[in-house]
């Protein structure tokens, strides 16, 4: 499982791998609810639950209530591209709640510890070739 953070202020986005150990904390948050970010390494740090993506790649949206999958009628938001007026489709998505099917978390930061930002989103080596 991975959480994706990303911070508003300056619109920069990370990613970390959260450890087996840990996973059992963040199972039945939903969407919505802030975590604590010691589950990743970002002490002090409090995150936002936006999003999540499961095994099959399919996203969540926050009217499914648990972990079950849905095919739900759909115009706009998460799961659909904007289409033309009146254009509708089912698509398979998964509920509000992360469970262990479960592979992304999107947050948001809201409260910032005592890491600088400069520090969470270092850009990556790049692979010499």
């Amino acid at each position: 499982m991975k959480i994706v953070y990303s911070d508003k202020k300056s619109g920069k986005t990370a990613q970390q791998d959260v450890a087996k150990e840990a996973e059992g904390a963040l199972i039945g948050k939903k969407i919505g609810e802030v975590i604590d970010g010691f589950a990743i390494g970002l002490e002090g740090f409090k995150l936002q639950i936006t999003g999540l993506s499961d095994n099959t790649g399919a996203p969540s949206r926050f009217e499914i209530e648990g972990t079950r999958k849905a095919r739900p009628l759909l115009s706009s938001g998460p799961g659909i591209r904007k289409g033309e007026s009146g254009y509708r489709r089912r698509r398979m998505l998964r509920g509000n709640t992360i469970s262990s099917d479960t592979v992304q978390i999107n947050t948001v930061i809201t409260e910032y510890g005592s890491k600088p930002l400069e520090e969470l989103f270092k850009p990556k080596a790049k692979a010499e070739q």
